[in-house]
């Protein structure tokens, strides 16, 4: 039997992981922690194996959001990618490198959600083509979605 094995990392390439095992059950979390953490609507993870976890590049950096929760994030970047109580693990559903099959199963914190968070993807699609072509010609300096040896990390001593 092949283990399954996942990678992802933060946006710079500086934080790099590979996770062994299977993951758990996706989720967004609506509380004002997370949405702080993400600068977002809600946080969308999934748990990790215990001692599933490796750190192939730089470890993240923690905040101490509350009495038993760290939040871990990018030091360089700021990519937020953790949630780390005593229980286990999650990581940011963002920063897998393929999130094809992580659709979360459940929502939590859900009455502290905003209310209009259920008719966000009810409003009109952007259709300008010109803005598409624009976005097309843009370099970017953000780390490929896959696990690389060779990737220029703009300056950056990994």
């Amino acid at each position: 039997m092949t283990e399954t094995i996942r990678t992802g990392g933060c946006q710079c390439g500086a934080v790099r992981f590979r996770i062994h095992g299977a993951l758990g059950r996706p989720s967004i979390c609506h509380c004002r922690m997370c949405q702080k953490q993400f600068g977002s609507f809600f946080g969308a993870l999934v748990t990790v194996p215990k001692d599933g976890v490796e750190w192939t590049h730089e470890e993240p950096s923690y905040f101490q959001s509350s009495v038993n929760i760290d939040r871990g994030f990018c030091p360089r970047c700021g990519t937020p990618l953790t949630y780390r109580q005593p229980g286990g693990l999650e990581i940011a559903i963002g920063a897998f490198d393929d999130r094809s099959d992580l659709a979360p199963q459940i929502q939590v914190n859900y009455a502290a959600r905003l209310p209009w968070v259920e008719t966000i993807f009810d409003q009109p699609v952007h259709q300008d083509p010109d803005f598409y072509t624009r976005q097309e010609q843009i370099i970017s300096f953000q780390h490929p979605d896959h696990e690389t040896t060779d990737w220029p990390t703009k300056g950056l001593q990994l």
